[in-house]
């Protein structure tokens, strides 16, 4: 059979995903031909004519994408500030608003003094791509991460081997619950940033196919009101910071007042703010914890 253009393929592939309802065909269709092929998006427009095979492999993956089969799970990769993670099924899929919660951390870890090595525990970690973001982009800082649950955390000791081993520092892993009072008892009042995103989904919430048929339950919702996690990681990021560390939890866009007020009911915090996602809907809050006068 003779080779055939690549981008009639990408169109085709674009308007079946668009007829299955997914609101990202385009970049969706683009990015499993450039998977197939073994390049970047980008250089897409660099190849005319591709063989059968590669149609044939495109139009597999694109089949699965148009029954919500998560882009991520197809070509077994999330990214997250500058790295990639390995995904799929029996853990949670990094999402994009997470990235404005690592840059925020990243911009409080510029204020810390020359020499000091930072200490940044990340709960609820899931992949461990915040957490691996965080010490590719710090290589100077020492990053803790805890999960609970042991199939996600075998995914994200995968990961943090794999990061490892193209030279970044390596982080420690922990087996353990938020709820716990004994969490890594041993780093009370000594991190300079503690960073969550934990569940916080409400039970009943619609949400997409993707995450409803693929995402861990547990790794999403969070009881009915979506609150049962974030009081816990707010007492123990509390108990975890130093003097003048700084604490930052994701929570659902309608959790703004609540989690904000239970950062500010810690008489320890302060500077309680609020931010928002890029569609200017509540995302994640941060606080501060109170240094004690001299």
């Amino acid at each position: 059979m003779s080779r055939q253009p690549l981008r009639l393929a990408v169109l085709e592939a674009e308007r079946i995903l668009a007829a299955a309802g997914i609101a990202s065909s385009r970049a969706d269709a683009e990015l499993l031909a450039a998977h197939v092929l073994g390049m970047e998006r980008g250089r897409l427009p660099m190849v005319p004519l591709v063989d059968p095979a590669v149609v044939e492999s495109l139009r597999k993956l694109v089949t699965e994408r148009a029954r919500r089969v998560p882009l991520q799970h197809l070509t077994g990769t999330a990214a997250m500030g500058d790295v990639e993670v390995a995904v799929g099924p029996g853990v949670f899929v990094p999402r994009p608003e997470t990235e404005l919660l690592l840059g925020w951390g990243l911009s409080l870890l510029h204020d810390i003094e020359d020499g000091t090595a930072p200490l940044v525990i990340d709960l609820c970690t899931g992949s461990g791509v915040l957490a691996l973001a965080l010490a590719h982009a710090r290589p100077d800082a020492e990053v803790h991460a805890v999960e609970s649950d042991p199939v996600a955390l075998s995914w994200a000791r995968r990961n943090a081997d794999a990061r490892a081993a193209i030279g970044d520092t390596a982080i420690w892993l922990h087996a353990g619950d938020v709820a716990d009072p004994a969490l890594l008892a041993p780093f009370d009042g000594m991190a300079h940033l503690v960073l969550s995103n934990p569940p916080y989904v409400p039970l009943g919430t619609d949400v997409a196919p993707e995450v409803a048929r693929h995402d861990p339950h547990g790794a999403v919702f969070a009881g009915a009101d979506g609150l049962a996690v974030i009081p816990d990681v707010v007492r123990t990021g509390t108990r975890l910071l130093r003097e003048g560390g700084a604490i930052a939890i994701e929570h659902d866009d309608g959790h703004a007042a609540a989690v904000h007020g239970m950062l500010a009911a810690r008489r320890v915090l302060t500077d309680v703010d609020d931010h928002a996602d890029l569609a200017g809907r509540p995302r994640f809050a941060t606080a501060r914890r109170r240094v004690s006068p001299r």
